[in-house]
């Protein structure tokens, strides 16, 4: 009953969104076709106020987000249609629906019953079911093991700094990385890694030393290190509308690793502008490296 209340709120707020390709929308802003052809980069927005079902909502830029609450997901009635800043929605990738914050935006995901978390990017507007926080796509759902319950408790906290970057690199704004400082070290959260590194492109990338600028450095953007050479050609044709996409083997305690990377870049702003489209495309754990 909750996915088909979920999936009738969608078709609505749908049908409002698209009826011209350049309307205005009820989620504020402008709509434009020509900005989704390739469904991977859409516009950034924020959006104006806007009222779903009697109830308002207000979108903004909010660095410090955090909740705990019910997640749903949402798959074949919205596959290959259009979402709220102009992308083409894709079922099987890591993509999430939320009703304020920035679009896009990256957050990290935990289901608070199994602990398995993830990074997804925010990319479209809902849920407006009663108690749901958030709307994840099927594969989503899949890796964080609730796709046949169909709704889990989460807490969804949004990542300030790739948030930002992200921001930048599609609004051609300057980035500046906020400084703080902190009495403890933080613990890093434990993330779910699933048995083929592909399909999360890399998550268990081989760690190097460096973001730390030095003379005379080239930076590059470090997209997966495999040990598998047919999984880093896949990733290589799918990276190279980014730059110079190449693979570099390496030796490490015996064991031969394939590493993607674009660049070199002789400037870490560069360098950061290309990580941030390439997080966009869905490469979450792609970095900057150094040598």
């Amino acid at each position: 009953m909750h996915k088909i209340k979920t999936n009738i709120l969608f078709v609505l707020l749908g049908a409002a969104l698209f009826l011209s390709g350049c309307a205005s929308d009820d989620l504020g802003g402008r709509y434009s076709q020509r900005n989704a052809i390739s469904g991977k980069n859409g516009t950034y927005k924020v959006g104006k106020p806007y009222k779903i079902m009697g109830k308002w909502y207000y979108p903004e830029e909010d660095y410090n987000y955090s909740e705990v609450g019910m997640a749903s997901w949402y798959g074949e009635d919205f596959h290959a249609k259009y979402t709220a800043n102009g992308e083409i929605y894709d079922m099987n990738t890591l993509t999430a629906a939320h009703r304020t914050l920035p679009l896009p935006s990256i957050v990290r995901v935990t289901n608070l019953e199994n602990g398995r978390s993830l990074v997804l990017r925010v990319n479209d507007r809902g849920p407006f079911a009663k108690n749901r926080i958030i709307d994840i796509s099927k594969r989503g759902a899949q890796l964080l093991g609730y796709k046949e319950k169909g709704v889990t408790k989460v807490r969804v906290e949004i990542l300030a700094e790739e948030s930002r970057r992200l921001k930048a690199a599609l609004t051609g704004e300057s980035y500046e990385p906020v400084k703080t400082v902190s009495s403890a070290p933080i613990k890093p959260m434990q993330t779910y890694k699933q048995k083929d590194p592909l399909e999360l492109y890399g998550a268990e990338s081989v760690a190097q030393n460096g973001r730390t600028s030095s003379a005379g450095g080239s930076y590059y953007i470090q997209a997966g290190s495999f040990t598998s050479r047919s999984s880093a050609d896949r990733l290589q044709a799918q990276l190279k509308q980014f730059g110079s996409a190449t693979i570099s083997p390496a030796d490490i305690d015996g064991n031969r690793f394939y590493r993607v990377r674009i660049g070199p870049y002789n400037y870490q702003t560069e360098a950061d502008v290309t990580l941030a489209k390439i997080k966009n495309f869905g490469v979450y754990n792609a970095k900057i490296v150094q040598d």
